[in-house]
């Protein structure tokens, strides 16, 4: 009887956990058509004219012609890549820089005054300076994107580093492991919590900056829709990229939550594979 009762209770705990893990996706259609229902009321009674505040069908039959045509997936793929391609050169030298930094207080104390000043400037400043620069093609994209990216991802690889015990890292010098055996066993592993957590900011940051990019000069890309929506006065083109932009930003965010999930499954004490 009591190990019957014991897989009970553990199958009980398994469902429970699926809820509290899924509930969240669950209450999105929810959540989708009471926002629909706010904007149809708020058009009736507030009486704007529709170029200004267009009706969700409107946006609707203005997202299929986009696709039917071929613009917003040939807009939204130029995007893709230039904030895949930002965020990959931003992470990736945030984490080798950040650990770095982590390592030596002395290049710590060098470089850092540089890297906070560097972050004092608003990216919409510098953004005008990098298009001249890189042109107006997807690189100056990518560079401002990676620049945005880099300071929080920077910060959380720093964190994570120094976040592992001493006593772990003496436990690893008793037993004489080498630094590669330190860094991919130990420090890897210990910092990957705050490290993920700084790539989800970074994520979603990433689609800022390579539309903030867009605005300032682009010939593609969803930023680059938004200028022409906005100077023909084309309200639901700029409505259809922007939740274009918000499904691309949840999209990213949601792939690092399901790959801090699968990394750090471990951290779970009901997780099955355990």
């Amino acid at each position: 009887m009591e190990p019957k009762k014991s897989l009970q209770t553990q199958q009980t705990s398994k469902k429970a956990r699926g809820l509290r893990h899924s509930w969240p996706l669950l209450m999105i259609p929810f959540a989708i058509i009471f926002a629909l229902l706010v904007w149809e009321s708020a058009i009736r009674w507030s009486g704007l004219p529709a170029f200004i505040l267009p009706s969700p069908a409107a946006v609707l039959q203005r997202t299929i012609r986009a696709i039917q045509d071929g613009t917003l997936i040939r807009h939204t793929l130029a995007t893709l890549i230039e904030v895949l391609g930002g965020l990959s050169l931003g992470m990736t030298s945030a984490i080798i820089i950040g650990y770095g930094l982590a390592k030596s207080r002395t290049v710590e104390r060098f470089l850092s005054p540089y890297i906070v000043a560097s972050q004092s400037i608003p990216i919409v400043a510098i953004a005008p300076l990098l298009v001249i620069w890189f042109g107006p093609g997807r690189l100056s994209k990518i560079m401002i994107s990676a620049l945005i990216v880099f300071f929080p991802i920077l910060i959380n690889t720093i964190v994570g580093i120094r976040s592992v015990p001493d006593d772990l890292r003496d436990l690893m010098r008793s037993l004489r492991a080498t630094r590669w055996q330190v860094f991919s066993q130990l420090e890897v592993p210990a910092s990957l919590p705050v490290l993920l957590g700084g790539l989800k900011v970074g994520a979603t940051l990433s689609v800022i900056g390579a539309v903030v990019g867009e605005l300032v000069g682009a010939n593609e890309g969803l930023g680059f829709l938004i200028n022409i929506g906005r100077g023909v006065y084309d309200t639901t083109l700029v409505y259809v990229s922007v939740f274009v932009l918000i499904a691309l930003a949840m999209s990213l965010f949601s792939l690092v939550a399901l790959l801090e999930r699968y990394l750090l499954a471990w951290q779970d004490p009901g997780n099955p594979k355990l």
